[in-house]
């Protein structure tokens, strides 16, 4: 009786382990479909949202570029003397010193290399050729500039030449907030998509449940390019007359996709 009553013990055990397992198994899948997007019927829509925007800045760039002799300090002294000129004009425009910043400087050796003929020594080798000689270095320091003033744009690059640099280039102009218009336009994509979800559940015969997931991509506020090179000449040159400069709009475009749970 004794024994009988183990095995029935056992049994009992065993069962109640395996409601156990198997309720624990059942919560575990359940609680996973409950987190797991697609595990529900879905749908996805996307919407575009676009804003038109005036830039309010204008970036360029402007370098000094100095060839000299081997006196590396003698030319590192006269570059730095008119780019700190140009940047002393740029200054007295109305740009802040927060706008304007050096964006490389460059120091490189000019070589002379000579040309030989075929000459041969009487064991029959040819003549070596000398090897290239350094005769002097280039130094090129670029600094770039941001104006906020549209109206002081032409001054600017017209007079920063004969104040010293003597390479202008890479005008652009740009949206300096461009996060607020992306989330400007971002809230257009988006009102876009939920129209057309709901257009979409109305026609098919569902409803729109809740969000699954919100992916984002498009095309950002980009440069708007007005010129390149616009002045160049190793030994700088007088100041130019003032071009036009007109920034014109910008567009920036954001696209969304939504996915939603069908209901």
């Amino acid at each position: 009786m004794k024994e009988t009553t183990k095995n029935y013990l056992g049994v009992a055990i065993i069962v109640s382990i395996l409601i156990v397992a198997f309720s624990s198994w059942s919560f575990v899948r359940s609680y996973s479909r409950s987190i797991e997007p697609s595990s529900f019927r879905s749908f996805s829509v996307s919407g575009v949202g676009e804003i038109v925007a005036v830039p309010d800045v204008a970036e360029f760039s402007f370098s000094v570029i100095t060839q000299g002799s081997t006196d590396i300090a003698s030319s590192q002294e006269t570059n730095t003397e008119k780019t700190n000129a140009a940047i002393d004009f740029v200054k007295s425009k109305g740009v802040d010193a927060k706008d304007i910043k050096t964006a490389s400087y460059n120091l490189e050796p000019r070589y002379q290399y000579y040309s030989c003929s075929s000459v041969y020594l009487e064991d029959g080798s040819a003549r070596p050729c000398p090897p290239p000689e350094i005769v002097g270095y280039t130094i090129t320091q670029t600094v770039l500039v941001k104006v906020r003033d549209f109206s002081k744009v032409g001054d600017i690059l017209g007079g920063v030449i004969g104040a010293g640099a003597n390479s202008v280039s890479q005008l652009t102009f740009t949206i300096d907030d461009d996060e607020k218009v992306l989330s400007e336009a971002r809230e257009e994509a988006i009102n876009r998509a939920k129209e057309k979800a709901e257009s979409i559940a109305e026609a098919a015969g569902f409803s729109v449940g809740r969000l699954l997931s919100i992916s984002e991509s498009g095309v950002y506020p980009r440069p708007m390019y007005y010129a390149k090179d616009m002045v160049y000449g190793l030994g700088g040159g007088e100041a130019q007359s003032a071009p036009s400069i007109e920034p014109g709009s910008q567009e920036v475009t954001v696209d969304v996709t939504l996915t939603y749970e069908i209901r």
